[in-house]
């Protein structure tokens, strides 16, 4: 019977504890959030003292169902005046094409784009990026509707002294569609994400391991002097992240700007969804591991991202490996009758998963009071069904997708999209 080196031992032990670990890291960030950089967030008597111009892009593939409501906001409920809204219509099929030729006879500020071709998200903010004539650039989903006084803000923050460097700032997400078990437990998903891990980023190194391709407004410069978002990727808004992270360039996320966004109610769409971001933050740690590796110094503030990032994907590995392990072992067990080591194995993972459990409900608890003021608290009681589903679904993805992403990083990959399936709000 062979014995565990003491660095076998020491590996098993960090990826077994990485759930319960990275949780509490994440907890720990939101307090030095809240210790260093929450007075960074703007007053609510702050004035704008000029209106810069604003290019609003809204990227659209067969969008029929909620691309009116959306853009009959954009151009009529929005606090500020120094505009545009320029849609991007990446290949629709369906009557996208109709209802934007219409709306353009009644909204002089609405411009569209079509693209004859579905090429993808980034292809399509790419050609818009040069025809747009704002000096900032907001990418807005086509089903996310923001808050009024977005724009306001959003020129509030750019405009500050310490705004002069910020490459993109990525705003908060809210659920509107909360209808649904999995509606609610994406609400508290997002304050879990958005309300931790980008105030931890932020508070530790001014980094950030993905902006919201809902809701992020862009230098133009910035996302120029990168070379725009890659087309290949399948998540644009993730790469373009650790392009400026690697570039010297500072992401800010702004919890007081908000956008509610309609999320997957089905299994199947949720599912497809998490596939796409898993093989983007594949694809990213590809494309930059070796960069840090050949020098770490130069990319110190990275070395905490793309450690996190590492642990997360060989974590995946290792939790569906030992899990059917332990699966078989415990059939075969059962089919000795040794009932006794079935009933041992059966408590200790037990006892483990209420470890992460209680880990993970104490990262939900901190976010659900930072975010919107703790309004939120009371989808806490669907917290255990998102970390259930998180540590089941979110490895299984990035285990599946992982061939997929190699193969994107070797030259065949394609960033062409196809849209969720869409309900009326």
């Amino acid at each position: 019977m062979s014995v565990l080196t003491t660095t076998e031992v020491v590996i098993i032990t960090i990826l077994s504890l990485y759930p319960i670990l990275g949780a509490m890291f994440w907890f720990w960030g939101a307090v030095a959030y809240v210790i260093f950089r929450r007075k960074n967030e703007l007053k609510p008597d702050k004035k704008l003292n000029y209106e810069p111009f604003i290019t609003i892009m809204v990227p659209a593939h067969n969008e029929e169902i909620v691309i009116e409501n959306t853009l009959n906001f954009l151009l009529t409920k929005l606090n500020y005046h120094n505009y545009e809204v320029l849609v991007m219509d990446d290949g629709s099929t369906d009557k996208t094409p109709e209802i934007l030729h219409r709306m353009q006879e009644q909204y002089p500020r609405l411009r569209v784009i079509r693209i004859k071709k579905n090429s993808g998200k980034a292809h399509a903010f790419n050609i818009g990026m040069f025809f747009a004539k704002g000096e900032y650039i907001l990418s807005n989903d086509a089903d996310t509707i923001p808050e009024s006084d977005v724009l306001r803000k959003y020129m509030l923050y750019f405009t500050s002294p310490e705004g002069l460097n910020y490459a993109a700032i990525t705003a908060n997400m809210d659920v509107y569609n909360r209808t649904s078990i999995l509606g609610k437990s994406q609400t508290v998903e997002f304050s879990s994400i958005v309300g931790i891990i980008k105030r931890s980023q932020t508070a530790v190194n001014d980094t950030m391991y993905a902006y919201s391709g809902a809701n992020t407004m862009y230098r133009r410069d910035f996302l120029i002097s990168v070379g725009g978002f890659r087309q290949d990727r399948a998540t644009e808004d993730i790469s373009i992240a650790w392009d400026h992270t690697f570039n010297n360039l500072t992401p800010k996320f702004a919890p007081d700007i908000v956008f509610h966004m309609n999320v997957p109610e089905g299994l199947i769409d949720l599912y497809h969804q998490r596939k796409r971001w898993a093989q983007g933050g594949t694809e990213v740690w590809l494309t930059n591991f070796m960069k840090v590796i050949r020098h770490p110094w130069r990319n110190r503030f990275v070395i905490p991202m793309m450690t996190d990032t590492t642990l997360s994907i060989i974590w995946s590995f290792f939790f569906w490996v030992t899990t059917i392990i332990f699966i078989i072992a415990m059939i075969c067990f059962a089919l000795q009758g040794n009932y006794e080591r079935v009933f041992r194995g059966i408590i200790m993972s037990l006892i483990y998963v209420n470890f992460q459990m209680i880990a993970g409900i104490m990262q939900v608890l901190a976010a659900l009071i930072l975010d919107f003021k703790g309004v939120k608290l009371k989808y806490l009681l669907f917290a255990p069904i998102y970390l259930i589903f998180s540590w089941i679904v979110n490895p299984l993805t990035i285990v599946t997708t992982f061939v997929r992403a190699v193969q994107t990083i070797m030259g065949h990959g394609s960033g062409k999209w196809i849209s969720p399936k869409r309900k009326a709000s």
